[in-house]
């Protein structure tokens, strides 16, 4: 045998002895709360069934929850028995589950590639980072808009209305379409939201209704709607599903950030396999193969994604991103809450 060779054929034989020790030690159930629907359809294929591939001692249970605010209250609801060990949803609600000590703290000893994430998805020092960049879009139905809007206002437009589907608070479209009303008015949401709600309630007459029901993208799809809220991953599937009957629009006002975390729950019956698959929700190929599924952006900077997959994803319109701090945010939902039900909802009715 050539000298020379041997080194590194002792320095595979001793990783790949590491790989299969260490996938020995991460086995047991976990259960994993998330987005229901199409989320939870992708994730499973794209991220799920390849971790449990490559540890055949782990099963990854999938709890679906159709909004971040419901996955917290079942959180609080089992605090004393946590039933659920990771959880996947929107930053601000995370950021209150950190608040309220409803998850854990993760290292980079836990984590590893957290070493890699690009700097927009560290959310909060030591707790669950971002694990999906994603962006708020108008949705149009294509055949009611022969040459596609492509300003927020159009929202305001009562050619449409009765046909348009907008999402409320508490789900963070509703806080994020408040924010883009008032870069359309000019106004410093920071310091006041009083133009935004008075042009919002403007709007509600048009609104068929705040509560789009199965979804959005259905309504605007089978034409129940013709304009809608939403998010762009969502909305650039179901264009390709639809055949192109439903269109995707990212205003030229600007639009905002949306970021879904990771967390390891406090208390999970399963921490280290928790963890274990955490750090492989944020490894190069999963999320590589998460955005080429569903067209999430990356937040592992050495994902190797396609051109065209990253066209359509937030990645490529980071410089129309609006500036809005989700810890802060937080601290407004409860009165921006009220706001959407007592001035622009009722003004609807």
């Amino acid at each position: 045998m050539n000298k020379c060779l041997l080194p590194a054929i002792l320095a595979t034989a001793l990783l790949a002895g590491h790989v299969q020790a260490q996938s020995a030690e991460v086995k047991g159930d976990i259960t994993l709360t998330a987005y229901s629907g199409i989320f939870q359809d992708k994730y499973v294929e794209a991220v799920i069934k390849p971790f449990e591939a490559k540890f055949p001692g782990v099963k990854v249970n999938f709890f679906p929850v159709g909004a971040s605010s419901a996955m917290l209250g079942n959180l609080r609801s089992q605090a004393g028995d946590p039933q659920t060990d990771v959880v996947i949803f929107d930053v601000s609600t995370s950021l209150i589950g950190d608040k309220e000590g409803l998850l854990a703290p993760l290292s980079a000893a836990d984590v590893p590639n957290l070493a890699d994430l690009v700097p927009q998805a560290i959310v909060k020092e030591g707790y669950g980072p971002a694990v999906t960049f994603d962006n708020l879009v108008v949705l149009y139905n294509t055949e009611a808009f022969p040459t596609p809007p492509t300003s927020l206002s159009v929202l305001w437009d009562k050619a449409y209305a009765g046909k348009m589907a907008i999402t409320s608070m508490p789900s963070i479209l509703g806080s994020g379409l408040m924010v883009m009303t008032s870069a359309m008015l000019g106004e410093d949401y920071t310091k006041s939201v009083t133009a935004s709600a008075a042009k919002l309630a403007e709007m509600a007459p048009n609104v068929q209704t705040f509560d789009p029901k199965p979804d959005a993208y259905t309504l605007v799809i089978n034409g129940t709607d013709v304009l809608a809220t939403g998010w762009n991953a969502r909305g650039q599937y179901y264009a390709d599903q639809s055949g192109g009957k439903l269109g995707v629009m990212l205003p030229k006002e600007g639009s905002i950030l949306q970021i879904n975390t990771i967390n390891l729950v406090e208390g999970a019956k399963n921490p280290e396999t928790a963890k274990a698959f955490i750090n492989y929700a944020l490894s190069p190929e999963a999320q590589a193969a998460f955005t080429e599924a569903m067209f999430y952006a990356p937040v592992n900077a050495k994902a190797k994604v396609s051109d065209v997959a990253t066209a359509r994803t937030v990645a490529g319109q980071l410089d129309k991103m609006l500036p809005l701090d989700w810890g802060w945010a937080a601290t407004k939902s409860d009165a921006w809450n009220q706001i959407w039900k007592r001035q622009i909802i009722s003004a609807g009715n």
